[in-house]
């Protein structure tokens, strides 16, 4: 019985969403469904002219059937606005799984470690807006930020040890976060929803929270959600750096003056207001007028000014780059780990033999 191929095979079924039927179809008939069945269920393995074919339906590189670097996910924790079909919720599974098992063997042929400490790991439930704005202060702390604006935060997640993927997925979900073999802490995004970088920012941010605070289960989710966006908008904009911004108290306030203000700290307009909300610069009937006037110019989704910062990642190629240059893989293992056919990733890399 061959358990890897199996599971690497169902692995990239799922990944393209397809049935074991809607397969068969994809291979012109060349199989049928039940002989498809015994490949998932590690019963038979098929020929290297049989594998061509399925690397050219499923879209991916004969060594993907056969890597052996474990990924078991915990508990996946999905933010999303409506449920989602199995099928998609499998899709974005499997596509984390894929990545986080190229990422991990890249580490290992290097000799890193990913070696995570949660900064929160000692602290009581979080369950009200003050609590989790004293979580937010002690990671800073913790990641020696200071008071300095935060220049990237895939890149400071990275930094301490927390994997940050990136994908295209259904509309219905914004991001999802889950601990890989026990140790390793992963966030994925969807960037088909969260395009500009301050909401990208934003969004990293609350799935950190959901990862670091603890927060008691009986909860409602309403309030969990609202307390990871404390938190989210306390790690972008600290209470002492907005109030020394803003004044500690404000009647009105220039969306001029905010849109300076979400360009020097990437967090949006929307966001800084809920902030000088909760830090009481605001009232509430102030901060209701305000989102109401963001309503009438229509600035709800596209803000009057905007906050580009590139934020991404380039560990995982940097990393790639190093294993290269210290001829710890071949031009092809690279290929493999890119998962990408090597002619491709020669021209996309600019890499000659």
């Amino acid at each position: 019985m061959n358990v890897l191929f199996s599971e690497r095979f169902r692995s990239a079924r799922l990944l393209c969403g397809f049935s074991l039927q809607e397969l068969a179809d994809r291979l012109d008939n060349r199989i049928s469904r039940q002989a498809l069945h015994k490949y998932e269920k590690g019963e038979v393995l098929p020929n290297s002219e049989m594998i061509g074919y399925l690397c050219d339906v499923l879209n991916v590189r004969p060594d993907f059937f056969f890597r052996d670097m474990e990924v078991k996910l915990g508990t996946v924790e999905f933010r999303k606005l409506d449920r989602l079909p199995a099928k998609e919720e499998n899709r974005i599974i499997e596509r984390t799984k894929d990545f986080l098992s190229r990422y991990l063997e890249l580490e290992e042929i290097i000799g890193l470690s990913s070696e995570f400490t949660n900064p929160l790991s000692n602290i009581d439930l979080v369950s009200t807006q003050d609590e989790a704005e004293t979580a937010a202060e002690m990671v800073r702390k913790a990641w020696r930020l200071g008071m300095d604006p935060i220049s990237n935060t895939v890149e400071l997640l990275e930094d301490n040890h927390i994997k940050v993927i990136e994908f295209e997925a259904d509309l219905g979900f914004d991001g999802m976060q889950t601990v890989v073999n026990g140790k390793i802490p992963v966030i994925a995004i969807n960037v088909s929803r969260v395009k500009k970088d301050d909401r990208k920012r934003f969004t990293v941010l609350h799935e950190l929270a959901h990862l670091l605070m603890p927060l008691a289960d009986d909860l409602p989710e309403k309030h969990k959600e609202t307390l990871c966006n404390h938190f989210a908008g306390a790690m972008l904009f600290p209470a002492d750096l907005i109030k020394r911004e803003l004044g500690m108290k404000r009647n009105k306030l220039l969306v001029q003056e905010l849109g300076v203000l979400k360009q020097e700290y990437g967090i949006s307009i929307q966001a800084i207001v809920m902030r000088a909300l909760n830090t009481g610069i605001i009232s509430s009937r102030y901060c209701t007028q305000f989102f109401s006037y963001l309503k009438e110019m229509n600035w709800q989704v596209n803000e009057p000014f905007d906050f580009n910062s590139g934020e991404k990642s380039k560990r995982f190629e940097q990393l790639l780059f190093r294993a290269l240059g210290e001829d710890l893989i071949s031009l092809s293992k690279a290929a493999a780990l890119y998962n990408m056919k090597l002619a491709d990733f020669k021209s996309k890399m600019l890499l000659v033999v």
